[in-house]
């Protein structure tokens, strides 16, 4: 599970329910969230296709299930390689290759020990993460919708409550349950859009920007490794990928190694 995701929607839910305070029960109104999460559904279906809502659980299921791609660790697994190529030739990577993982490193190492031209390795693996952004995208843009969708359904629903409410003008003792019951779908609206789809979203292009760096730090040390440059440049080059923090992270840990080793 994603922790940063259960520890937002926690943290979220509770301090707007102090907000809320003891009154809590006056804020549930079952057909109120049903017009904003109902309409804002069914305006999703209609801007996509139904293959593309059949990944809406699936798009879901991401946001809380954490999937890692450490940037070091590609690196250190390619400088591995490098050194290997280097000693033995590419042709001693294939004893390799059926025990890497991740599909796109398995793909680019098989192209580079088949001895593909360096130009063709790169517009393969290039085409290869352009699908990948195109695949993340539409998941995204699922979300996107919602986000956009739900604060208007909440101003939909507003407007029935206050055609609803005008309806009983000589009540005048249900004017002011008849005006908080029709803002109740602007606040349901808000809070699903901005506490929920538009953060989903968010959570989403970055999981994306993370591993499309993962992925394009792989090309180029394949392309370093078939080039036959010395290992030593190959993490320089690739360390070049990387935001300082990281940097200094993977410095300080290598210094602590060799600290060891010296003891």
């Amino acid at each position: 599970m994603d922790k940063s995701t259960i520890i937002g929607l926690v943290l979220g839910t509770v301090l707007i329910a102090s907000g809320i305070g003891i009154e809590v029960v006056a804020f549930i109104d079952i057909p109120s969230f049903l017009v904003v999460f109902g309409g804002a559904l069914g305006g999703v279906f209609i801007c996509f296709s139904i293959e593309q809502m059949k990944q809406f659980p699936q798009v879901i299921k991401k946001v809380f299930y954490e999937e890692t791609h450490n940037p070091l660790e590609s690196i250190s697994s390619l400088v591995s390689f490098a050194e290997k190529a280097r000693r033995e030739g590419l042709l001693a990577l294939e004893d390799d290759v059926e025990k890497v993982e991740d599909t796109f490193f398995k793909k680019g190492i098989q192209l580079v020990v088949d001895g593909t031209d360096p130009d063709l390795v790169r517009r393969i693996l290039e085409t290869e993460i352009d699908y990948l952004e195109s695949r993340h995208s539409a998941g995204k843009q699922l979300l996107d919708k919602m986000g956009e969708l739900a604060p208007a359904f909440g101003m939909v629903g507003t407007l029935i409550g206050l055609i609803k409410m005008l309806g009983k003008l000589d009540d005048p003792n249900a004017l002011g349950p008849g005006m908080a019951l029709a803002l109740i779908t602007t606040l349901y609206g808000a809070v699903l859009a901005n506490f929920i789809f538009i953060p989903m979203s968010t959570k989403l292009a970055n999981r994306s920007e993370e591993e499309n760096l993962v992925k394009y730090i792989m090309l180029e040390g394949l392309l370093s490794i078939q080039a036959g440059d010395n290992p030593r440049i190959v993490e320089e080059k690739l360390k070049a990928f990387l935001p300082p923090s990281l940097r200094q992270a993977e410095t300080a840990e290598g210094g602590g190694e060799e600290e060891g080793g010296e003891e």
